[in-house]
C-alpha cells in the first residue's frame, strides 16, 4: 500500500447555534497523526448499514473518541438518564453498528472514554449512570473547574492484567491514568477479556476477544498530550502498527 493508512473517527454532532455540526476534538485528530503515522478520516454520523460497509472498505482502522455526552441507555436496557444529561443518538446510530461490524472484520480498533463505554455496549455490556452513587466505587469525574493540564492529569492508578495485552505492552503490572468519566463498565460484555483494573474494581480497559489484531477499549484519554507519555505513545504507536499491517494484508 502507498501512503499513510486510514482510520475512520466518528464524529460527535452538536448544535453551533442554530446550526448541528458534525465534529471530532482536535487533541484525538493530532493524537492519531502523530502517534500512529495514519491519516484521521472524520465519519459523519449517517446511520445507514450501506453507507457503514463503504467507509469500512477503504479503511485500516477504527478509533472511537470521548466525548461529552453519554449513551442513550435504551440501547443497553438502563434505566432512564437523570434529568439533564447530554445525548447524542446520531452518534449512537453510527458507531454502535460501525463497532460490531469493524469486529466481524478484524479491523484494528481503539477505543477511548466514551468510545470504550461505546464498545461494551455494542457488545452486549451494560453501564452505570452515575459511578459517584454506586457504593464501593470511586467518583471518577474531573473537576471541571480546574485547569485543562490538571483534568487530564494522573488522577488514580489501574492495575494491569498480569500476562495481558497491556501488560506486555507496557512493560508495568501498574501505570497512572487521567480520570474524567462520570459513567462505568456495570456488565462487561461477552467476547472481551479484562486488561485494567482500578483499585475500586472497576474495569478500566478491555480488549476483544475474537480480533488477532490490536482491538483494545481504555477509559481513560490516551490521547492527552500523548507523544508526552511513555504509556499513551506505546498505545498509539501498536495502533498505527496495526493498521499498516492490516492494509498490507488487504
Amino acid at each position: 500500500m502507498k501512503g499513510r493508512p486510514i482510520i475512520a473517527v466518528p464524529a460527535c454532532r452538536r448544535i453551533l447555534e442554530p446550526h448541528p455540526f458534525h465534529m471530532v476534538g482536535e487533541k484525538y485528530l493530532a493524537a492519531l497523526v502523530e502517534g500512529t503515522g495514519a491519516l484521521p478520516f472524520m465519519v459523519p454520523l449517517v446511520g445507514d448499514d450501506a453507507i457503514l460497509d463503504d467507509i469500512l472498505d477503504r479503511v485500516h482502522g477504527l478509533f472511537l473518541t470521548g466525548s461529552y455526552s453519554d449513551i442513550e441507555p435504551e440501547h443497553y436496557g438502563g434505566e432512564p438518564s437523570p434529568e439533564g444529561s447530554l445525548h447524542d443518538p446520531e452518534r449512537d446510530r453510527t458507531t454502535l453498528p460501525l463497532i460490531r461490524k469493524a469486529v466481524r472484520r478484524n479491523l484494528p480498533l481503539f477505543a477511548v472514554c466514551r468510545g470504550f463505554q461505546e464498545v461494551n455496549v455494542a457488545l452486549g455490556g451494560s453501564l452505570h449512570q452515575q459511578l459517584h452513587e454506586v457504593p464501593g466505587l470511586s467518583d471518577h469525574r474531573e473537576n471541571k473547574d480546574d485547569p485543562l493540564d490538571v483534568q487530564y492529569g494522573p488522577a488514580h492508578a489501574v492495575n494491569l492484567v498480569d500476562g495481558g495485552m497491556l501488560q506486555r505492552l507496557c512493560g508495568e503490572s501498574r501505570i497512572d491514568v487521567n480520570s474524567l468519566h462520570g459513567q462505568g463498565v456495570a456488565r462487561l460484555a461477552e467476547g472481551v477479556c479484562v486488561e485494567a483494573i482500578s483499585d475500586d474494581g472497576l474495569v478500566e480497559a478491555f480488549r476483544v476477544d475474537a480480533s488477532d489484531g490490536f482491538a483494545l477499549a481504555v477509559q481513560w484519554h490516551p490521547e492527552w498530550r500523548a507523544l508526552e507519555n511513555p504509556v499513551s505513545r506505546k498505545l498509539f504507536a501498536a495502533f498505527g502498527d496495526a493498521t499498516r499491517e492490516f492494509a498490507a494484508r488487504r
